[in-house]
């Protein structure tokens, strides 16, 4: 038998939701349709005087080469970002799920790391990467005879960034891959080292498989992460140089916005950003939900 709570009031559950609902349309919903208008419209930098437009601030986007680039900076970076930290957060877990002694502590330490700000994370990585103080840098030159130059080189400046992006998600992945190893059935992991399958194969056959709704959700979450997260990092770290070599959509948003103060242009940016994560998402959903398998 269902029991249901009864409100002998009717209007006691809609003022219990009212708080919510006016948070979330004055934090969300306004400024979402308050950027959606500002998009039409090309104002001074004052906001005093509006002209509408309609839709020739999207056309102007995509007839700029530089924001073209920064679309595919943003998919290159996102994609890797989500991949690395991904990889090296399965690893991480996998490894610390196996730890015999001393699991409780050695997971609390690995967790720590999601504590540091996004900008004192790329701060970090600058330090270690710096081409004339930093230690891995002048390593790489010694041991390698490579300059690794992330302050003059683009390339460099982007693998910076993804290196710090991803290193502070790693924790946050970590956590859900160890909470989904903890819920696999140890008596499949122990039959299948009963018919001799090696660790790897237990890994890949069973364990794997049976992450997938967290493997889905992580990367549903890390590629938004990317997208909106990681502005602090470039912000403190690149400024979207050298040569707009690190200039992502969120952080060039920003530029026109704050910098350049074409609101306009600022807006239909933003548009276009949310856009992109929406129909990203939805593929996600659509096509790689289905090989995801769900335990009941």
């Amino acid at each position: 038998m269902i029991k249901r709570s009864v409100f002998e009031n009717r209007m006691l559950p809609y003022l219990l939701i009212l708080p919510q609902v006016l948070i979330t349309a004055a934090f969300f919903y306004w400024p979402a349709f308050q950027g959606l208008g500002q998009s039409m419209m090309i104002s001074d930098p004052f906001g005093l005087h509006t002209t509408f437009v309609w839709f020739d601030n999207f056309f102007a986007l995509f007839r700029d080469p530089l924001y073209l680039r920064s679309i595919g900076i943003t998919l290159v970076f996102s994609t890797a970002t989500a991949m690395v930290s991904i990889s090296l957060g399965l690893f991480i877990a996998t490894m610390a799920n196996r730890a015999l002694k001393f699991k409780a502590l050695i997971r609390t330490l690995l967790i720590w790391p999601y504590a540091v700000a996004p900008a004192i994370s790329g701060i970090l990585w600058l330090f270690l990467l710096h081409p004339s103080y930093g230690i891995v840098s002048l390593s790489i030159k010694k041991w390698f005879g490579t300059a690794w130059n992330p302050v003059l080189n683009g390339t460099d400046a982007l693998v910076m960034i993804i290196m710090a992006s991803a290193w502070k998600e790693v924790s946050y992945n970590f956590v859900f891959f160890v909470a989904g190893m903890q819920a696999v059935p140890k008596s499949l992991i122990e039959a299948a080292a009963m018919d001799g399958a090696s660790p790897f194969r237990r890994f890949r056959s069973i364990t794997l498989p049976l992450l997938s709704p967290t493997l889905f959700f992580l990367t549903v979450m890390n590629i938004i992460y990317a997208f909106f997260e990681t502005f602090g990092v470039i912000h403190t770290v690149t400024q979207g140089g050298p040569g707009g070599a690190t200039n992502t959509m969120v952080y060039k948003v920003y530029q026109d916005g704050f910098i350049g103060l074409n609101l306009g242009s600022s807006s239909a940016q933003s548009v276009v950003l949310m856009a992109l994560i929406i129909f990203i998402t939805v593929m996600q959903f659509r096509y790689v939900e289905k090989k995801v398998q769900y335990t009941g």
